[in-house]
């Protein structure tokens, strides 16, 4: 009883003291000294302190931390980077759907390209499958997943849920738990989202087809969508456990009507394409590692470049979607 008492205080007392330092007050200088100050407060109060009512005082304190925290606020107007600096919306007109804020940057290095957001229409009816994209900065337990809609008409387009990040800003999987990064849904052409993957930073990026029906497809791009809008009104925090790339998937195929338990590959998304195997959401017809090796995509979107046909290019040695 004693082991899980200190176990529960000491947790509060380290989520308080990063959500002190990760708060929107804005001197670092400031947020490190209160953060400090919390936790050497609770350290004395709640086991050097003879004084019986000292945990109360704790428990205040956390509690106006939280009330704090919860009261910090997202927001579309910050100086964003332009990767990101662009929030698509999307209109639906029965079968037809233009979008704008598309992104379809031309990359001439990682950190130097020409901005270009455009406005695409494509036709629901035409919408016939989907692609699932998973890119590794180092291989291992996590990575990044977005997914491809791919029309027989249109080139595919590409959906990634992002943080969204500040001039100045990168990724922080620790600040990502405290409301430091906005979220945004990257609507965009392969040649941008795929190839500034895979050819410019370099990342290690696998394509699966998907054998979801055309269906399926419509109604998850439809939940996307809406999702989209709700986004472009009104800002919300991205969360690296409740509230990112592949759990939103998940959530959205469920809403779709996705069939399926939650899986701790959901979480640990970097075995993603494990789950998407043994669910028999891809070509199992092939052994899995073989269905991986035929998947890596990097070689071909190298060669490919700035091709036209590239999204064609990265999907010509694929396996097939179904035996």
């Amino acid at each position: 009883m004693a082991g899980v008492r200190f176990l529960s205080w000491a947790i509060l007392i380290l989520w308080s003291t990063l959500a002190i330092y990760y708060s929107n007050l804005p001197w670092a200088g400031l947020r490190l000294g209160l953060a400090g100050v919390f936790a050497a407060f609770a350290v004395w109060a709640l086991w050097l302190s003879r004084r019986r009512h000292m945990p109360v005082v704790v428990m205040a304190l956390f509690l106006g931390v939280v009330a704090w925290w919860i009261a910090i606020p997202p927001s579309h107007d910050r100086p964003w980077r332009p990767e990101v600096a662009v929030m698509p919306r999307a209109f639906v007109e029965g079968d037809r759907v233009r979008l704008t804020g598309v992104r379809n940057f031309d990359y001439r290095s990682r950190d130097d390209f020409t901005m270009r957001y455009e406005e695409r229409e494509v036709l629901l009816s035409h919408l016939t499958g989907l692609d699932f994209y998973v890119s590794y900065w180092s291989e291992g337990l996590v990575g990044h997943t977005f997914l491809s809609f791919v029309f027989d008409n249109a080139p595919p387009l590409s959906i990634s849920i992002e943080t969204r990040p500040e001039v100045g800003e990168g990724f922080d999987p620790i600040a990502s738990l405290f409301k430091q990064f906005e979220l945004i849904y990257v609507v965009g052409d392969e040649r941008d989202l795929v190839r500034v993957r895979t050819n410019y930073r370099p990342e290690t990026v696998y394509l699966y087809r998907l054998n979801s029906s055309a269906e399926d497809a419509r109604r998850l791009l439809l939940v996307y969508l809406e999702r989209i809008n709700e986004l472009a009104d009104r800002p919300e925090w991205y969360h690296l456990l409740s509230n990112n790339c592949t759990i939103n998937i998940i959530r959205y195929a469920n809403a779709a009507g996705r069939k399926g338990r939650f899986d701790i590959r959901h979480l640990l998304n970097g075995l993603i394409d494990s789950y998407l195997y043994h669910s028999g959401r891809v070509n199992t017809a092939l052994p899995f590692d073989e269905l991986r090796r035929r998947s890596l995509i990097n070689e071909a979107a190298r060669v490919a470049d700035d091709a036209p046909d590239f999204s064609q290019r990265i999907r010509a040695a694929l396996p097939t979607v179904s035996p």
